[in-house]
């Protein structure tokens, strides 16, 4: 099954921690936060990606490009760049197939999705955001979706308002309100599972917006199911919350890691026990 990761974000509020990046290239631990999303999303087996491209797409392109000369030795003669050798990497290597999609600089989430339509297949896909981690078990929020039939599924999740907020019966979402004032339930926690009917619903109309009409309208006609998550979920939208993103993973135990160890006690690594203990003094 494919996954749509929503990376056009520029991440004004995070500009002191990053002014030269896209959101979702953030580093946490020294690896964008869209590395961790894929990465855990591929431990539960989801390793074909569609990255929805906007705001410095080409910083997201090189990352990618550069992906191999980053992580592996290589050996090349100076006046000849077609000779180069790649040395063998004793570390696993990613087995993902990444289409880098180009979706407009200044898109909003919906038609991003609608344009890179042509480069999704099967009855069903997953659909995220480029700045945020949890640990959802994606194999049964897949499971989960398939049981309901419905068109689409929102992961629900519990946190302090800002975000569009559900009311839930019986497993079905009875209405969607994004952002609203005061939050009193659940909340959109960004994973939802999608089929690929919810597609035709949409336009590309630059100005579309996921989370508004088409999320709205699904929600009204009884076609948004609520997968209730009440482990770790955590968006990065603001210096704090990127910092304790980044204490998370300098412990050696971030809950979203799921394709390390779950034995909390492993040995963490020296250099990510010293920024364990920088960041404690961190405001």
């Amino acid at each position: 099954m494919q996954v749509v990761i929503l990376c056009g974000g520029q991440g004004t509020r995070l500009r002191e921690t990053a002014d030269h990046l896209p959101k979702p290239m953030v580093p946490i631990g020294g690896k964008p936060i869209l590395w961790h999303i894929m990465k855990q999303c591929a431990s539960h087996g989801f390793r074909e990606f569609v990255l929805c491209l906007g705001y410095k797409g080409w910083e997201i392109k090189r990352w990618f490009l550069d992906y191999h000369l980053r992580e592996r030795d290589f050996s090349f003669r100076l006046g000849r760049p077609d000779q180069m050798e790649l040395h063998a990497n004793d570390a696993a290597e990613e087995d993902w197939l990444v289409t880098l999609a180009e979706t407009g600089e200044h898109s909003m989430t919906g038609a991003r999705l609608k344009r890179v339509a042509p480069h999704l297949r099967g009855e069903n896909f997953l659909f995220t955001y480029g700045d945020g981690l949890a640990d959802v078990n994606l194999g049964e929020l897949a499971r989960f979706h398939k049981r309901q039939g419905r068109l689409a599924t929102v992961t629900a999740v519990r946190t302090p308002g800002r975000f569009g907020e559900l009311n839930l019966a019986d497993e079905r979402v009875q209405a969607f309100q994004e952002k609203p004032e005061v939050t009193t339930g659940r909340i959109n926690g960004g994973f939802f599972m999608l089929r690929r009917e919810v597609l035709d619903r949409l336009n590309d109309d630059p100005s579309l917006v996921w989370e508004r009409g088409p999320l709205e309208q699904l929600a009204a006609e009884g076609e948004l199911a609520a997968y209730q998550h009440d482990g770790f979920w955590q968006a990065m939208d603001t210096p704090r919350e990127h910092l304790e993103l980044e204490r998370l993973w300098a412990t050696g135990r971030a809950p979203w890691a799921t394709w390390e160890s779950p034995d909390s006690t492993r040995e963490v690594s020296p250099r990510r026990r010293r920024a364990s203990t920088a960041l404690k003094d961190l405001p």
